[in-house]
């Protein structure tokens, strides 16, 4: 279980390239919508696994 620390990094990763891909599609007059929108989702789910691993690592020190 302690590889779960590492997993939410892995939505920066993907909010990264799928920011560079929305320029990309941008800079070549193609819709950057939906990549604009999987970079939000996944920022918004690495604040959301941070907070949910911080809650559990504070449950399993208080036990």
């Amino acid at each position: 279980m302690n590889y779960l620390k590492y997993t939410q990094y892995v939505y920066l990763a993907f909010c990264g390239f799928f920011i560079y891909d929305s320029f990309t599609k941008y800079n070549s007059g193609e819709s950057p919508w939906i990549s604009i929108m999987i970079a939000a989702v996944s920022l918004f789910m690495f604040f959301f696994r941070r907070n949910y691993a911080k809650k559990f690592e504070k449950r399993n020190n208080n036990s």
